[in-house]
C-alpha cells in the first residue's frame, strides 16, 4: 500500500513543525486516519501515541515511517512528487503519483518545419515535429505563427507574402487537450522576445478572442474585400455572442483608420469564416 499523497503532505507538514517542538498532535480525521491505516498495515506500533481523538507525532515515529518507505523503495518524507514527471518520480522511488505528476506533454508543442527527407518515408511539403519548448533557441526565429486548427496546421504554407519579411518563422499548432499547455508556455516565453506573433485561425468572435488572449500581435486573414464577399452567418453562430462584448470594447478603443476596425465591423454583423474556407493571399492585420 503506497502512502496516500494527502497523508504524505500531512506528514511533511508535521516534519516541519517538529523542527520547532518535540511533539505534534493532530486530530483523527482525513489524512491522519490514512497514516494510521498505513502504519498498521506496515506493523508500526503507534502505542500510546494514539487515542480515539488524536495521533501524537514525534521524530521517532517519523523515523520508523521513513525506514518502511526506504525498505519499500519509496520516496522519503520531505520529498514531494507533485509536479514531477514520471521519470523524475522514478528517481525518488518506486511510487508513482499520476494525479499530481507533470503531464508528459506539459512542455511539448507541435511544429511545422521544412521537409526533412527520411529513408522509408515519402517526401512531404512540410515536416511535423513534436518538440520540447525548452529546447528551442527562439532567437533563430523572426516571428511566431500560431495555427488554430490542426488540419490547417498540417497544410499551412509559410511561403506567403505576409511572412516574407520574417526570417525563419516558427510555425506552431495552438494545441488542444494534448498540446495546449505546451503552447501556453511558448506564448509566454515568446512575449518576452517582443517579436511578432501572428495568429492563423478562424475569423469569428471566439477565434479573435483566442488570438488576443494568447498575446498575438497580428491576425493572418484574407484581405477585407475578399472576406466581405465570403464571410457568412453560418460561420458565426449565436453561441459566440458572449465573445462579442469584448471585441466591441476593443473596436471603439481603436483609432478611426486602424486596419482591424473593418474586420471587427464584419464580426459585429454576425458574419465570420472558418480558417479552412480561406482562399487567396493572406494579410497580416495588427491588433495593437
Amino acid at each position: 500500500m503506497n502512502l496516500p499523497s494527502r497523508a504524505r503532505n500531512g506528514l511533511n507538514g508535521v516534519a516541519r513543525e517538529l523542527l520547532r517542538q518535540p511533539t505534534v498532535e493532530k486530530p483523527r480525521r482525513q489524512w491522519v486516519d490514512d497514516v494510521v491505516a498505513w502504519c498498521r498495515q506496515h506493523d508500526i506500533d503507534l502505542a500510546t501515541r494514539i487515542n480515539s481523538k488524536a495521533l501524537r507525532f514525534d521524530t521517532a515515529l517519523l523515523a520508523q515511517i521513513n525506514d518502511v518507505l526506504d525498505s519499500a523503495r519509496l520516496a522519503p518524507l520531505g520529498c514531494s512528487l507533485s509536479g514531477l514527471t514520471s521519470s523524475a518520480q522514478a528517481k525518488e522511488g518506486m511510487e508513482e503519483d499520476k494525479a499530481t505528476r507533470e503531464s508528459p506533454r506539459a512542455w511539448r508543442i507541435l511544429l511545422s518545419l521544412p521537409p526533412q527527407p527520411t529513408p522509408g518515408l515519402a517526401s512531404e511539403p512540410r515536416c511535423s515535429r513534436d518538440v520540447d519548448v525548452r529546447h528551442l533557441t527562439l532567437g533563430a526565429f523572426g516571428a511566431l505563427v500560431q495555427v488554430e486548427n490542426l488540419d490547417s496546421f498540417y497544410t499551412f504554407n509559410p511561403n506567403i507574402s505576409a511572412l516574407s519579411g520574417y526570417a525563419q518563422p516558427l510555425i506552431a499548432y495552438r494545441g488542444d487537450s494534448h498540446y495546449g499547455g505546451g503552447f501556453a508556455h511558448l506564448a509566454e516565453i515568446w512575449r518576452k522576445t517582443r517579436r511578432p506573433h501572428l495568429y492563423a485561425g478562424d475569423f469569428d468572435a471566439k477565434g479573435v478572442t483566442l488570438a488576443l488572449d494568447s498575446g498575438a500581435t497580428h491576425l493572418l486573414l484574407p484581405d477585407m474585400a475578399w472576406l466581405s464577399q465570403y464571410a457568412t452567418p453560418l460561420h458565426q453562430p449565436a453561441g459566440q455572442l458572449p465573445y462579442q462584448r469584448r471585441l466591441r470594447q476593443l473596436h471603439v478603443s481603436l483609432p478611426p483608420q486602424h486596419p482591424l476596425r473593418p474586420y471587427l465591423t464584419l464580426l459585429e454583423k454576425q458574419r465570420g469564416l472558418k480558417q479552412q474556407w480561406f482562399e487567396g493571399e493572406l494579410v497580416a492585420v495588427g491588433v495593437g
